[in-house]
């Protein structure tokens, strides 16, 4: 078992900068693509970001690309989601999420993945 624990959420304005962070528990983060999805209220889940096992590879949606950064630290079993420019339209719940069945492409399907973090409240103002 893996447990996701994520941090870093919280209400900012438009234009400004969070940095979320997802630690992890269990087995070694290293064997685990990690992600990023959000919920807005009233949508579904979408795909935010991936990264791959060692970081070498890295995915994004559109949406966020430019905007938002993914990294991680397997010495700390932390992945980190830094999120610059904000928007109204960011405000979300966010999800950190891990599995060893994907690769950092394939994970925007949302399919095969292990494990959710109980996902944290990201609001940014107009």
């Amino acid at each position: 078992q893996v447990r996701l624990v994520e941090s870093g959420g919280g209400l900012v304005q438009a234009g400004d900068s969070l940095r979320l962070s997802c630690a992890a528990s269990g087995r070694p983060f290293s064997s685990y693509v990690m992600g990023w999805f959000r919920q807005a209220p009233g949508k579904e889940r979408e795909f935010v970001a991936a990264i791959s096992r060692f970081g070498a590879s890295t995915a994004y949606a559109d949406s966020v690309k430019g905007r938002f950064t993914i990294s991680r630290d397997n010495a700390q079993n932390t992945v980190y989601l830094q999120m610059n420019s904000l928007r109204p339209e960011d405000t979300a719940v966010y999800y950190c999420a891990a599995s060893a069945r994907v690769t950092s492409v394939t994970m925007s399907s949302g399919q095969n993945l292990d494990y959710w973090g109980q996902g944290i409240q990201v609001t940014v103002s107009s």
